[in-house]
């Protein structure tokens, strides 16, 4: 019998129904992290192992073996790790053979100690161009075997690329030594929990599916806002910018998360299978209509950033118009944006739907009506809300906006925990549901690609503004207008 929890909120309350947990423990396995002694491995992979500890899921028999070029003793490492049992450290420069061979020789070592049966995970926190040298190295020493006993996995963090042509290249070159159900490419949107509950929340349910499509939704929008600049990562960030560093990735990704066909399963092949379908079916940019589609900006005061170049054309931010060419989004429009420097730090997915198609109400018009709007926030503050047309108190016939709104942490009674745990138990667990496909990449970049080289204006906007008034334009051309946070 399951329980049931009530909850009070500010104006409202809810029941929490204790549910179905799916999780399972991971088999033992042990963690190699290269670049442990670098910036990612601090501020992301030791803390969120260290939460998986704490939740009772990292395997029975595991170890952490940190391999970095810098000298670091094992106190160091432990001081990263507090509480984590069996934590090793080896030093080497990543492209000779004798740090290959060390760590082959010590691999086999831990294994043996601590009963892991030759599973690893191999985590390359590193720059894109060592990618090649160390997958290289480990397949000269066997390290990707999988014929050898175990299991060997490797995790990638992006940019996956510049372009289609170096996407295939780094694709090609990781094939030479892996094979794809060996590859989790890193995209940490995707392990938030409310980019997971969208899954949840459309095939879980049976209320909204049945409306989930071209009849009942007018637009949809997709908002990844960011409040600082480009800080620390201006030398990396001007030779990206906003198209590659969030469009090709992130925000393609949540796209496919609201349009993509309900799954057969949610086997990992059968989920990614759907966006596929979605990134074949996005309608191709259009030179000749492109500046009505794209908006292209710079913050003011970005080419005084150090690193940046004082003629830099790198766009800081985009807003664009996406279009799906199939049964159930022909004619929605999927508008996006996202940039540095904006008024607020914000992400969430905005589903906003028709307005009624007659008013029964005297004096107003079906548009004096505000559509009914669901929204997921993704950040800071994760939760659903869904905004209806009720009647207010009263004798009096007043009709207005009423949102239900739910909040993760005020729900749960806990935060939502970094997005790295969720992605990092998958790893251990094989699941690459919520891991980008080689194909996926490649469909996204042909679709981004001819934006990098098209001949747009750059237009300029102030830190701390919504970003250029071009972008409010292009909606309000078509009788409608971004969210503001």
């Amino acid at each position: 019998m399951s329980q049931e929890e009530l909850r009070h909120g500010p104006g409202l309350k809810y029941s929490i129904r204790e549910g179905l947990c799916l999780e399972q423990k991971p088999e033992p396995c042990g963690m190699v992290i290269f670049g442990a002694s670098g910036d990612l491995a601090a501020r992301k992979i030791f803390p969120s192992l260290q939460g998986l500890g704490q939740k009772g899921l990292l395997p029975e028999n595991f170890f952490v073996l940190g391999l970095g070029r810098s000298p670091m003793d094992l106190a160091g490492l432990k001081s990263r790790l507090p509480g984590l049992p069996n934590l090793y450290y080896l030093q080497g420069d990543y492209t000779a053979d004798s740090t290959y061979a060390a760590l082959g020789s010590r691999l086999k070592e831990l294994a043996a100690k601590h009963g892991t049966k030759g599973n690893v995970i191999f985590y390359l926190a590193l720059p894109p161009g060592l990618f090649h040298d160390v997958t290289h190295q480990m397949g000269k020493v066997s390290l990707l075997d999988q014929t050898r006993g175990g299991w060997s996995r490797v995790v990638f963090e992006k940019p996956f690329g510049q372009d289609l042509a170096s996407a295939l290249s780094l694709a090609a070159e990781i094939r030479d030594h892996l094979q794809e159900p060996q590859v989790y490419r890193m995209d940490h949107y995707l392990g938030k929990d409310t980019v997971q509950n969208i899954l949840m929340f459309r095939f879980a349910n049976s209320i909204f599916e049945p409306i989930w499509n071209r009849t009942y939704i007018d637009h949809v929008q997709i908002s990844v806002l960011e409040a600082e600049g480009v800080g620390r990562r201006a030398g990396y960030y001007d030779s990206s910018g906003v198209l590659r560093d969030m469009f090709q990735n992130h925000a393609m990704q949540l796209l496919a998360l609201v349009a993509k066909e309900p799954p057969a399963s949610f086997a990992a092949d059968c989920v990614r299978d759907e966006k596929i379908k979605v990134f074949k079916a996005l309608k191709p940019f259009d030179e000749r209509g492109l500046a009505e589609r794209v908006v292209l900006g710079q913050y003011r005061g970005y080419r005084d950033e150090p690193g940046v170049s004082a003629a830099s054309q790198t766009p800081t931010y985009a807003a664009m118009r996406v279009e799906i060419s199939n049964w159930r989004w022909e004619g929605v429009p999927f508008y996006l944006r996202s940039g540095k420097s904006l008024r607020k730090r914000h992400a969430e997915i905005a589903v906003i739907f028709k307005h009624v198609p007659h008013s029964l109400f005297s004096q107003l018009a079906p548009t004096h009506l505000d559509p009914n709007t669901l929204v997921f926030r993704i950040q800071p503050e994760e939760g659903v809300s869904l905004t209806i047309e009720a009647k207010k108190p009263g004798p009096k016939t007043c009709i207005g906006a009423l949102t239900m709104d739910f909040d993760y942490a005020e729900a749960f009674g806990e935060h939502s925990p970094d997005a790295y745990e969720r992605l990092l138990l998958d790893v251990m667990l094989g699941d690459q549901t919520l891991f980008p496909r080689q194909d996926a990449l490649e469909e996204t970049w042909r679709f981004i690609e001819p934006l990098l080289h098209a001949s747009l204006p750059l237009r300029s906007y102030s830190p701390g503004d919504w970003g250029p008034e071009e972008a409010d334009r292009m909606l309000e051309s078509e009788g409608r207008s971004w969210r503001q946070p």
